[in-house]
């Protein structure tokens, strides 16, 4: 395996560049077709991943390219990229400026690199296996919060919400009665970014797509938190199921998953 780091320039420019595509049109009239029941697209995120995947492609054009909406390129290689290039779309959709551009590489199915651009904030965050988590270039970490009910935690809902009993409103009644607080922005690459510079200490969801997650699950192991299934196993590509934290809440948080309904 090549230094994951030699990828880093081209996948931050690659997101800086989607991320400032996706901001001048945050404000503008907006195309919306519906791929479920509420589960949207705009022209604006199908641009940004091929903005994203020209870029990427020219720089490596050996390797495999995953994204979510339309470019798939199943090349013969080690390496695979994996793109959204808008997380947050509900949210930008209706002008809400809670969104990011999120792009992990893998190597034969181990993250090394993710970096999430959030460009709203401004605020760019990156990591490499064995390199540490970074923002804007400073390390981040971690919370150090040792109790769960001193918790501010992070979730979302599925896009079969209303047709699946397995929806994680069990989960979210059983934690709002047990954690400080619980958000839910919209965007689960926000959401683990958050959990990696200390913002949330804990972030659970159900049946994410490989994109969702992966740069935010890197992100957080290398500023030193836990990222698991929700039975506690190593989290793997394609997920879907996500467990972080910044490792102390992490088995009451495990516990409390395990659990059926509202106790």
């Amino acid at each position: 395996m090549d230094r994951p780091e030699i990828f880093l320039p081209a996948a931050r420019q690659a997101a800086l560049e989607a991320g400032r595509y996706l901001l001048k049109g945050l404000s503008q009239t907006k195309r919306v077709t519906y791929k479920g029941q509420v589960d949207l697209v705009t022209g604006f995120d199908r641009r940004s991943e091929e903005i994203i995947y020209d870029r990427l492609s020219r720089a490596f054009p050996g390797h495999s390219f995953l994204a979510e909406e339309e470019i798939k390129r199943d090349r013969d290689s080690d390496y695979r990229w994996l793109v959204d290039p808008l997380d947050g779309t509900t949210n930008f959709a209706h002008g809400l400026p809670v969104f990011c551009v999120s792009i992990a590489l893998a190597f034969r199915n181990e993250l090394i690199l993710g970096v999430v651009y959030d460009p709203n904030r401004e605020e760019l965050f990156t990591a490499t296996r064995g390199h540490g988590a970074y923002l804007n270039g400073k390390p981040i970490s971690v919370s150090k919060t040792r109790k769960l009910d001193r918790s501010l935690l992070a979730t979302g809902f599925p896009y079969d919400v209303r047709t699946s009993r397995d929806n994680n409103l069990d989960h979210f009644a059983n934690f709002a009665v047990r954690a400080q607080a619980i958000r839910r922005l919209g965007s689960a690459a926000l959401d683990l970014c958050y959990v990696a510079c200390g913002r949330f200490d804990g972030y659970w969801e159900k049946k994410l797509k490989p994109w969702d997650l992966a740069a935010g699950a890197l992100l957080v192991e290398e500023a030193g938190g836990r990222v698991s299934d929700l039975a506690g196993k190593k989290f793997r590509l394609p997920g879907p199921h996500i467990v972080a934290s910044n490792g102390y809440i992490h088995r009451p948080m495990l516990e409390i998953l395990s659990l059926g309904c509202v106790k």
